[in-house]
C-alpha cells in the first residue's frame, strides 16, 4: 500500500506513516511483530515523561551507573541502600515509567539493592556515561536536560538527595541565663565527590529558592528552619 493511502485510511500524516516504517526497519522487525522496545526520545521522537526523567537524572547523577552488555545493550543500574524499601519500589515506577513496557529488576549486593533496566538508547538519555567515575570527568548537562530539570527542579532534587543526600539532626550549644543548653535541628545535606554534580544540586536549589551553602569540601547543606521545611515538602521523606 502506498504511504499516502495508508495515512489516508488510519487519519495520521504521511510523514507519520514513513516514521512508523522506519522504526520497523532499523529495529529488524517483520510486519507481524508487535513487541517493541519503545521509541527513543532522542532519536526517535518517542516521548519523555519529564518529571520521571528528572528524578531518574537525579538519581543517575547520585549512585547510577550505565554498562554495555550483550548486543549493543546498554544497562541502567542504580544502588540504593537495602532499608529503604519505599524508594527501591519508586525506582521500579521511575523506570517502567522513563522506559514504557520495560522489566527493571533487582539483585540484592551486600547493603545495598541494585535497579537495573535494559535498553539501547540509555546514553541517549545519560549522555553524561563515559569510562570511568563520575567525579573524575566532566559533568554538564545537555540544554534539553538542563531545560527539563528547569522545568521539574523538585524532582531532579528528589532524586539526588534521596540518593547521595541525608537528613540529619544536627546540634548547638547556646548559654540562657548563665545555663549552657543544647538544641537540636535537622538539616538535609548533599555529599558528591564531583564538583559539577554538586553544582547541578545548588542550581537545583536555587531554582526553589532553598537556602544552602558549602559545608564541607564535598558537601552542601539546607540547615536553616525555613529551608529545611520547603525541602521536606519539596522531595519527601527518605524512606
Amino acid at each position: 500500500m502506498r504511504d499516502a493511502d495508508n495515512a489516508e485510511l488510519h487519519g495520521v500524516a504521511v510523514k507519520t506513516i514513513r516514521r512508523w516504517r522506519r522504526l520497523y526497519q532499523r529495529r529488524g522487525a517483520s510486519r507481524g511483530q508487535t513487541h517493541l522496545a519503545p521509541p527513543c526520545p532522542r532519536c526517535d521522537e518517542g516521548p519523555l515523561d519529564g518529571p520521571a526523567y528528572a528524578e531518574l537524572l537525579g538519581w543517575y547523577l547520585g549512585d547510577g551507573y550505565i554498562s554495555l552488555g550483550r548486543r549493543s545493550v546498554f544497562n541502567l543500574h542504580i544502588y540504593n541502600d537495602v532499608r529503604y524499601t519505599d524508594l527501591n519500589a519508586r525506582l521500579l515506577v521511575l523506570m517502567r515509567t522513563v522506559k514504557p513496557s520495560s522489566r527493571p529488576h533487582t539483585r540484592r549486593v551486600p547493603g545495598a539493592i541494585v535497579t537495573t533496566v535494559s535498553w539501547k538508547h540509555w546514553p541517549c538519555l545519560f549522555p553524561q556515561h563515559g569510562p570511568g567515575r563520575k567525579h573524575e570527568r566532566e559533568i554538564v548537562l545537555d540544554e534539553w536536560q538542563r531545560a527539563l530539570v528547569t522545568a521539574f527542579p523538585a524532582d531532579f532534587l528528589r532524586g539526588l538527595f534521596h540518593s547521595d543526600g541525608a537528613r540529619v539532626k544536627n546540634w548547638a550549644t547556646r548559654v540562657v541565663r548563665g545555663e549552657k543548653r543544647r538544641y537540636e535541628y535537622p538539616r538535609w545535606q548533599f555529599t558528591n565527590r564531583s564538583e559539577d554534580i554538586r553544582r547541578l544540586c545548588g542550581w537545583a536549589l536555587d531554582l526553589v529558592e532553598v537556602a544552602w551553602r558549602q559545608s564541607g569540601p564535598w558537601t552542601l547543606s539546607v540547615s536553616r528552619r525555613e529551608a529545611v521545611l520547603r525541602l521536606d515538602g519539596l522531595i519527601g521523606p527518605k524512606s
